[in-house]
């Protein structure tokens, strides 16, 4: 679906992120991993034209995305950034309703399919009892579903989510990327996203891309990446791994 061929992102000539080629599979979740400053956010800023490439090309289904207009670009991807605009007085329906306006018909209205597919949208996150609140008066967790909801009705082919869990404590963290990865399972959904928990990466994700000091430094499934060795050079810190005792995956600690 994505692929990046040699491209790099410097600012005043300073390289935030050198020469990189990779590709992102299809209907997969893809997460990127590294300590802060590691050149995440760059990548995924580059995947979603939020940034340009300094040099070399970004692809979307073999087609540069550069060539996409605004709008056949959103009909195909849907971003959402570390801190997505104040939504002081709208409603959790009026939010998912902007997830439709790449798709709006004649003279800029909603038609009826627009708003099924709204509260379709509000429905799969659980949001039904939530659809006339305002987004404000929600909790985090609750907010970052509103988010997700207006993310599906966009109806794109891959979401782009930059430290979805930033602010959530534990227990809605696990709660999102459940959702998150019900939504990639039940309807087929890319995701490529930025995290900084390596555990929930690895329990939620299909593939880890690590970076460090704006390169690539390891790519792969969870599994190829777990190892204390690789974690090392992730995180320059000793970290061990034991096996969870029902799954079998790996999960790190500090020994």
């Amino acid at each position: 679906m994505y692929q990046l061929a040699n491209a790099s992102f410097e600012i005043d000539g300073k390289k935030i992120l050198s020469p990189t080629s990779l590709t992102f599979e299809s209907k997969k979740i893809t997460t990127l991993l590294g300590h802060n400053g590691c050149g995440k956010s760059t990548l995924i800023k580059l995947l979603s034209r939020q940034n340009t490439p300094t040099a070399g090309q970004v692809f979307f289904n073999q087609q540069l995305i550069s060539s996409f207009s605004h709008l056949e670009f959103a009909h195909r991807v849907a971003y959402l950034p570390q801190h997505p605009p104040i939504t002081d007085g709208v409603t959790v329906r009026e939010l998912v309703c902007f997830g439709r306006y790449p798709w709006k018909g004649a003279f800029g209205r909603y038609s009826n399919k627009d708003y099924a597919i709204v509260d379709e949208a509000i429905k799969k996150v659980g949001l039904n009892a939530f659809a006339d609140r305002f987004v404000a008066t929600l909790s985090g967790g609750e907010r970052q579903r509103a988010w997700v909801a207006m993310l599906l009705a966009q109806q794109s082919q891959c979401i782009l989510l930059d430290e979805p869990t930033s602010a959530l404590d534990v227990a809605h963290q696990h709660e999102l990327l459940a959702l998150i990865r019900e939504l990639n399972q039940s309807l087929g959904l890319t995701v490529i996203m930025v995290l900084h928990d390596v555990n929930m990466a690895a329990k939620f994700s299909d593939q880890l891309i690590a970076l460090h000091s704006g390169k690539v430094i390891a790519s792969g499934s969870p599994e190829d990446l777990m190892t204390p060795e690789t974690l090392m050079k992730i995180y320059g810190m000793e970290l061990a791994l034991f096996k969870h005792p029902e799954t079998g995956k790996p999960i790190s600690y500090i020994p």
